[in-house]
């Protein structure tokens, strides 16, 4: 039997997409398909995921509570990497998947060319930006001066990380739009349990700190980004086997028709996350300003967010390959009822964690702290959290068919509505109403997450998705 088929997170997918389907809820036959192009991207969430839950917690065992407000402080400009290069990566998965299904290769090939080229140009400057300026850029949102210094450290180290960290979204979303989601799970999860092994290295056997957990991110991110050009160039890699796609490297290398429309996909995209990320500088100020006791504890509890908001690595990206090739096939009927399925698959999975996590916030939220002046906090941030996520499955599941077609502008409007029009207002009540206090934080914690959910299923469900998606078929004809 091979863990291929055979593993826990497969199993657990299959019986709750087979209980779903008793009830006449979704097709049985499409969860077994969807579960095979999901459950690799969700094992790699998790070992991803795990890796930055070790950090926080790997430094604030070693270093405190103000080193891991020192490593969240640094974490929204880490996660530009992922915001710009995620955005380019989504109007990648579009273009391949419609290419794959029209067994458009060369299309294909180029598609991933061009998304490489846009991902090096708008992430290098960051590299030379965070090296230089770590400590002004983490004193504009941190308070207190060890946590300022730990942020600076960790962000002064990990910035070489940034342009690897975003070519490696590329070549994931290339091999999961070629319907290939067990290679990415090997090489990003591979790098994951390497980043780990190396921080525990170097912050507990060499004592470097955050500067050490910096280190084993960076490092682990550059030598997956080598294993995925390596492995697309050659068309496969020893012991892992061949890729469905080659991005052979003699040229072409650029074609202004297809640069044109990944330009016009990745905007919005792009746009969304940075709506998302950088909404997280002035939220990680006001909840600064309750305290470094209380930024430590959300923190905390963000990475628990993470951890549980895993399966969207899987659902969302099987809804955009999935209903991608239907689109790239003319089949516009078929892509609907796939995206139909899977995103009534993704709330029931969704459900369910939420529950088990309610459950055992308490434990959880004592891996990373004892200290009973914080571990309130922590336990009910996470509780929060858990009927949040409930909202993240209705939004990835959403966000996979207007990704797919290239209706990408929703998204948008629906993270800059959530984050900037609610979640960061409601914050803020609890600083100039301190009779509300953290009770603010919570509420934003969920409308963060609620609003987006509503809007982006509002524009899922209207079907004007499937309009979108002609103008940016293989050889298509804008306006047709």
């Amino acid at each position: 039997m091979s863990w291929s088929r055979y593993n826990p997170v497969r199993a657990l997918l299959l019986a709750v997409g087979t209980l779903v389907a008793r009830f006449g809820i979704i097709d049985r036959e499409r969860v077994e398909r969807a579960t095979d192009l999901s459950w690799p991207r969700i094992v790699t969430g998790l070992a991803r995921m795990s890796r930055s839950t070790a950090d926080v917690a790997m430094v604030g065992i070693a270093l405190g509570p103000a080193a891991i407000a020192g490593v969240g402080f640094a974490s929204p400009f880490w996660g530009l990497a992922f915001s710009l290069g995620g955005g380019v990566a989504g109007g990648t998965i579009g273009l391949v998947s419609q290419r794959f299904g029209a067994d458009a290769y060369e299309e294909l090939a180029l598609s991933v060319k061009v998304s490489a080229l846009l991902t090096v140009a708008i992430t290098a400057p960051l590299v030379g930006i965070y090296a230089l300026f770590a400590e002004p850029l983490i004193a504009l949102i941190g308070s207190g001066d060890e946590a300022i210094r730990f942020g600076a450290d960790y962000l002064r180290v990990v910035a070489i990380g940034v342009p690897f960290a975003a070519l490696n979204l590329i070549g994931s979303r290339t091999l999961v739009g070629a319907d290939d989601a067990w290679t990415p799970m090997i090489l990003r999860g591979g790098g994951a349990v390497v980043n780990i092994v190396l921080n525990a290295v170097l912050i507990f056997g060499l004592g470097w700190g955050a500067a050490g957990a910096a280190i084993g991110t960076a490092l682990s991110n550059v030598l997956v980004t080598v294993a995925f050009g390596v492995g697309l160039a050659r068309g496969g890699l020893p012991g892992i086997g061949e890729f469905p796609v080659q991005v052979p490297l003699s040229g072409p290398h650029l074609d202004r028709s297809l640069f044109g429309d990944l330009v016009e996909m990745a905007t919005p995209l792009i746009g969304t996350n940075l709506a998302r990320s950088g909404g997280q500088f002035p939220k990680l100020y006001i909840v600064g300003l309750f305290g470094p006791n209380v930024v430590a504890a959300y923190v905390v509890a963000m990475r628990v967010r993470a951890l549980m908001d895993t399966p969207n690595w899987g659902f969302s990206m099987a809804s955009s390959s999935l209903v991608g090739q239907a689109l790239g096939q003319d089949d516009e009927d078929d892509a609907g009822a796939w995206a139909h399925d899977i995103v009534r698959f993704s709330v029931a999975v969704y459900a369910i964690i939420a529950v088990g996590v309610f459950a055992l916030a308490r434990p959880i939220g004592q891996v990373f702290v004892d200290d009973p002046a914080i571990l309130p906090t922590v336990v009910t941030f996470i509780r929060v959290a858990c009927f949040g996520v409930l909202f993240s499955g209705v939004y990835g599941g959403s966000t996979g068919p207007l990704r797919a077609s290239g209706d990408t502008r929703w998204p948008l409007y629906a993270q800059l509505t959530g984050l900037y029009v609610f979640a960061l207002p409601i914050a803020y009540v609890g600083v100039a109403v301190p009779e509300i206090g953290q009770t603010a934080l919570y509420a934003a914690v969920l409308a963060e997450m609620a609003i987006p959910a509503c809007i982006t299923y509002y524009r899922y469900r209207s079907g004007t998705w499937k309009i979108v998606s002609r103008d940016y078929r293989p050889d298509a004809t804008p306006g047709d």
